[in-house]
């Protein structure tokens, strides 16, 4: 999966088009993310000893290949390609503009 945990992705398609989000998590055996304030679903808890019942609001994940990596820069949905520096070392830059989107 090219997408890693702290991406700014935005949703392609479903009904929460067009929102960007940061990736919370990546579940790569299942091919899912979950993105922040995308997919929510509302779960009702029931009281325990250490929490307090309700309503709680949730990410749920969504398919990866419903979201795409955002840039910045372009300001759009973009492809991304590998750029291998001198060091051996792998980046990741944006393929429109060569923003580096692996920000340190």
């Amino acid at each position: 999966m090219r997408i890693k945990k702290d991406d700014l992705v935005i949703v392609l398609s479903g009904s929460d088009k067009g929102k960007k989000g940061k990736v919370l998590r990546v579940i790569p055996d299942e091919g899912k993310v979950v993105v922040q304030n995308v997919s929510v679903a509302k779960r009702h808890t029931r009281p325990s000893k250490t929490k307090k019942g309700g309503i709680v609001s949730q990410e749920s994940p969504i398919f990866a290949e419903k979201v795409m990596i955002y840039c910045p820069d372009c300001k759009e949905a973009v492809k991304m390609k590998t750029k291998i520096l001198d060091n051996n070392e792998r980046i990741r830059v944006c393929a429109r503009c060569g923003e580096e989107l692996d920000k340190k």
